[in-house]
């Protein structure tokens, strides 16, 4: 198993600003899931359903934004918007009327739970718990989500795929 390597490239005052939110969203849920073990409740069970949903209602957001729901290539530009882009250091490597192909180069959601001083295990499971949302979102535009590498394994970038 390789070493998490998560570094930010991009350093700008608002990105940075929108880091800090998203790293409190990952300690705010790995906190809870965490209470949720310790009350003998299926944590698991119970996050992954609480994020896809959350995945879901975003999805429908970003359907009703999308002046053609159909043609990947606008889901791309209203999903990946310029400062997301930016926040997860993302490159669309190709993209579509059918797919859209995007690395994400850096996760403030896995710095979060590096600085909480979680387990690589419980990071990689984190991670796929908060994939549940990408998932829930492309369930609710009607595509298809797969995830290849990601960072918490210790690969360079996550690599996520939406297709028809």
């Amino acid at each position: 198993m390789a070493n998490i390597v998560n570094v930010p490239s991009i350093k700008e005052e608002k990105i940075d600003l929108a880091r800090m939110c998203i790293e409190h969203r990952a300690t705010w849920m790995a906190l809870t899931y965490e209470e949720m073990e310790k009350a003998g409740m299926d944590a698991e069970k119970i996050t992954r359903a609480a994020v896809k949903r959350c995945g879901n209602i975003h999805g429908l957001g970003i359907k009703a934004r999308c002046s053609d729901p159909s043609d990947v290539t606008v889901f791309n530009e209203v999903f990946l918007f310029e400062d997301g882009k930016k926040n997860f250091e993302i490159n669309v490597t190709d993209v579509d009327k059918k797919h859209l192909n995007a690395e994400f180069h850096y996760c403030a959601l896995v710095a979060a739970w590096q600085k909480l001083g979680l387990s690589k295990e419980k990071i990689e499971l984190f991670c796929d718990i908060a994939m549940d949302g990408d998932r829930g979102i492309a369930e609710s535009m009607g595509l298809k989500f797969e995830l290849g590498d990601t960072i918490s394994h210790g690969c360079a970038t996550c690599k996520l795929e939406f297709r028809k």
